[in-house]
């Protein structure tokens, strides 16, 4: 996806004299100047989600310039947030999101347009909502609502960016099923559909470093800004993941699914098609039998926990490869795509999504563990432990 995206938006009025002293830094830049500053100042934004990476996004598309900013957001904020949710203060706890976003929007320019929208995205009001709005900023943390965007904004025509946090990891695209140049790339294409519910833990069970949202949040911004100027190459057909304690950004290319079609937008009160998972999730019967297939040599299983918790917690016999590495072009090139491949981690986030990656990379049989080490560990102490006529026929 190299060719050039033409501006979504066409320029404003010229710009005030405030105007092109607020905007002095943009205007010196050729890849937005006076032209691409009275785009942003003309177009619409709606940003998902008013929390660890909404906060960012907002704050940096308001200072950019962005003239209308929709926030869509039903919670209130509470003290937990506040540790890497940066829209938000100490006085707003117990505050809808949505008024506490708006208002931190209009402290850094008040002439911007702002509409919160104090509602939970479903079926029955994402076409209405997405629709008034240029680009779709996705910052939420659930996989119903990432797919529903992806199936609406597909439906709509409308380019999306997402982002992803778990951890010290982020992983951040632009998803566009017709865009006006190139090959269309949406998030189905990436992860098929949804993991099945429970099988990824939510960063309330496996944690987030608070910096890591505005690593990938500002990413998220700077696609929202070349999406609406056409300048610079966006992530589409691109998925930029970082590693905030490794300090790297790696890219991995992706591409359309052979014979994958866009999906009509479910209606509301219908159960959601879930499609092909990334990967599958092992459950507790499959477990044993891949302990058994990997103690004859049957099957790949890494390791993507990084160094200091390998180390200090290893799996014997399991190839670790923190998942900073396993996610470069290099690495995933070289998979094997007819070797069954096993990838762990802590609790199973990571490894979620990694096994997402090696699916696009072209492996065929992708498992991840739901569990993590803690599962792959016990199904290995089970199978040791076992008569050896089981273990032969576990084998």
């Amino acid at each position: 996806m190299s060719s050039a995206l033409p501006p979504l938006v066409a320029p404003g009025p010229p710009l005030t004299p405030d105007q092109v002293a607020r905007y002095a830094r943009h205007l010196a830049l050729d890849e937005i100047g006076e032209v691409g500053q009275r785009r942003l100042l003309a177009s619409r934004v709606l940003v998902l989600g008013a929390g660890g990476l909404g906060s960012p996004v907002l704050l940096y598309l308001a200072a950019a310039g962005v003239g209308t900013l929709g926030i869509v957001d039903d919670d209130v904020v509470e003290v937990s947030n506040l540790q890497r949710q940066v829209v938000h203060g100490t006085a707003d706890v117990g505050r809808r999101k949505v008024d506490s976003a708006a208002d931190a929007v209009r402290g850094l320019d008040p002439h911007l347009e702002v509409v919160p929208h104090a509602v939970r995205l479903g079926p029955g009001n994402a076409g209405g909502l997405l629709g008034a709005y240029d680009v779709v900023v996705d910052g939420t943390d659930n996989f119903p609502t990432r797919y529903l965007v992806d199936d609406v904004c597909a439906e709509l025509g409308r380019p999306w960016v997402w982002g992803s946090l778990q951890r010290g990891h982020a992983q951040v695209s632009t998803f566009w099923s017709r865009p006006p140049v190139g090959e269309g790339v949406g998030l189905r294409d990436v992860f098929g559909g949804p993991p099945s519910e429970g099988t990824v833990p939510s960063c309330a069970v496996d944690g987030v470093l608070g910096a890591v949202c505005a690593a990938a949040g500002a990413a998220m911004a700077i696609e929202v800004v070349k999406l609406l100027c056409g300048s610079g190459r966006t992530l589409l057909g691109r998925v930029a993941v970082h590693d905030a304690f490794a300090g790297t950004w790696q890219e991995v290319p992706v591409r359309r699914a052979q014979g994958r079609t866009d999906r009509a937008v479910p209606r509301a009160g219908t159960a959601p098609d879930r499609g092909a998972g990334p990967g599958s999730a092992a459950g507790a019967d499959d477990l044993a039998t891949l302990v058994a297939a990997h103690a004859a040599g049957a099957v790949d299983v890494v390791d993507l926990r990084d160094a200091p918790e390998a180390s200090a917690h290893p799996l014997p016999g399991v190839r670790a490869v923190p998942l900073a590495q396993f996610v470069t072009e290099q690495m995933l090139a070289s998979l094997d795509p007819d070797r069954p491949l096993v990838l762990v981690c802590r609790l199973g986030a990571r490894a979620a999504h990694a096994a997402a990656l090696a699916r696009a990379a072209g492996v065929r049989d992708v498992r991840h563990l739901p569990g993590g080490v803690a599962a792959w560990r016990l199904a290995a102490q089970d199978r040791a432990t076992a008569t050896p006529d089981a273990a032969v026929r576990g084998a």
